[in-house]
């Protein structure tokens, strides 16, 4: 395995953050990807697909998003973003997703749809707050089956149900706070 791309260890999201495509290899994003991802067999799936946007200070690497094409026309999927928990909270996360709308936009692209856990209530707000919103929910799927360890829970909530949201790819359309 790869060495990690080292990251920042301040509390601080710094000024010169920017994002941009990320062009190196996936396996030495794996711990981030990980932070969004607990089955190694789902994030084995899926790590090499798609497109990745990373948010960047210096060459320190804060954050990233993944997006892949669906199988429905002019709609991208946000598949795997995680953001340091060092910067958390500070926007890094909210850039990301601007910019994955932006790209989405300059594609044609008319709809963003992103999937987490319903036991994730940060995740949850998180995207409500980007404009997404709810679309439907999938039942037991996170379990062993797909690579997920029996007995998982976030914040005291199992980790069972996946919940779906989605929102127009045009900023006007939907609000969006950071």
């Amino acid at each position: 395995m790869s060495a990690e791309i080292e990251v920042v260890g301040s509390r601080q999201a710094p000024d010169d953050v920017r994002i941009e495509p990320y062009a190196g290899a996936r396996e030495e994003l794996r711990g981030l990807f990980e932070l969004a991802e607990d089955s190694p067999t789902e994030l084995d799936s899926y790590l090499h697909a798609g497109r990745v946007l990373v948010a960047r200070s210096g060459r320190d690497v804060l954050g990233h998003i993944q997006l892949v094409d669906t199988d429905r026309p002019g709609q991208m999927e946000i598949k795997n973003m995680a953001v340091r928990e060092a910067v958390q909270g500070r926007g890094v996360g909210s850039r990301l997703v601007r910019a994955a709308l932006d790209l989405a936009a300059a594609e044609e692209a008319h709809a963003m749809v992103v999937a987490t856990a319903a036991a994730d209530i940060g995740n949850l707000r998180f995207y409500q707050r980007q404009g997404f919103r709810f679309r439907s929910v999938e039942r037991d799927a996170f379990g062993p089956a797909s690579g997920y360890p029996p007995g998982l829970e976030i914040g005291g909530i199992a980790l069972r149900d996946r919940v779906w949201l989605d929102r127009p790819v045009d900023p006007e359309s939907a609000s969006c706070t950071s």
